[in-house]
């Protein structure tokens, strides 16, 4: 399962955020890029959003299907970043494929290391 099967849902404040630092596109040679994402969103209010979709100060689990890791982080804004607590900015490539997809989902994503894959176990 590819990241293109889920559907992204942002909330109003998020997306707000997101688009100060990039620029959303449709173009389907920016797949695997937040860019990509944040042109395909559906952007809501912060009450329509269910909770078990990743949101900025999502405490998540997520798997990776590869090695079967099991990692628990926070996805923050860049300005909360703090790797040592597991807050994870949402910039980051790992910050870029969670957002706006919801437990259960499986997320394909170009890393540094090449194409990761995860599955979201939990969303608080």
């Amino acid at each position: 399962m590819t990241h293109l099967k889920n559907k992204v849902v942002l909330t109003e404040e998020d997306y707000d955020l997101l688009t100060r630092y990039v620029r959303p596109s449709d173009k389907p040679d920016n797949t695997m890029s937040l860019a990509y994402e944040l042109g395909r969103a559906k952007v809501v209010k912060r009450d329509e959003i269910e909770k078990e979709r990743v949101k900025i100060n999502s405490s998540i689990k997520i798997k990776d299907l590869d090695t079967q890791i099991i990692t628990s982080l926070t996805i923050v804004s860049p300005d909360h970043a703090d790797v040592k607590h597991q807050k994870i900015s949402v910039l980051t490539p790992i910050g870029s494929a969670l957002i706006g997809f919801k437990e259960g989902d499986e997320v394909e994503w170009k890393m540094p290391v090449g194409i990761k894959r995860y599955v979201i176990l939990d969303v608080s």
